[in-house]
């Protein structure tokens, strides 16, 4: 079985949306690190100093099928088409440890439709 990390970095008005629409798409839970960040066009205060704004970084440990999707989801709940609301990315996981008592509900996850559908994709592709 193959796993990824989904990672979004967001306004922390958008992370308890962002979570609840990820956990109804089939993840199991998330991690939420409060942080700071700049963007491409800084934030400025009257002082013209640089303003740095309060960001919510979210991990998401997924079932490696599941990612595609759980990256649409995160993209169409954050508005991350829009400027300034955010970014995310999956990478692939090489090793985990601690993750036996999720094993069930991972192999439930890899019959999600996504999932099915991704690898029905790929099959047809080879």
């Amino acid at each position: 079985m193959e796993f990824q990390l989904v990672i979004c970095m967001v306004k922390t008005e958008l992370t308890d949306q962002i979570v609840r629409a990820v956990k109804a798409a089939g993840a199991s839970g998330s991690t939420v690190i409060a942080a700071q960040g700049t963007g491409i066009n800084e934030a400025k205060t009257f002082f013209g100093l640089d303003l740095n704004l309060q960001t919510d970084v979210i991990i998401f440990f997924l079932e490696a099928g599941l990612a595609e999707h759980i990256l649409d989801v995160i993209e169409k709940v954050g508005q991350l088409d829009q400027h300034g609301t955010g970014i995310a990315m999956n990478v692939p996981v090489i090793r985990a440890v601690g993750i036996e008592p999720q094993l069930a509900h991972f192999k439930r996850l890899a019959k999600h439709p996504s999932v099915m559908e991704k690898q029905n994709s790929i099959q047809k592709n080879q």
